[in-house]
């Protein structure tokens, strides 16, 4: 039914693509990383070869 199309769909894509961009720039930046306070340490094994 051409009387229900919009007017541009170039200008409907480009709607839909903004309010996506928002939607996940939101949900990107409003995530909080638990702060890491203490510092892991690896041990380092020493291997004795015995041929």
């Amino acid at each position: 039914m051409p009387q229900m199309s919009p007017l541009s769909w170039l200008l409907l894509f480009i709607m839909f693509l903004i309010a996506f961009l928002i939607f996940n720039v939101l949900n990107y930046f409003s995530f909080l990383y638990p702060v890491k306070s203490k510092a892991t340490f690896t041990k380092k094994h020493k291997i004795n070869w015995k041929w």
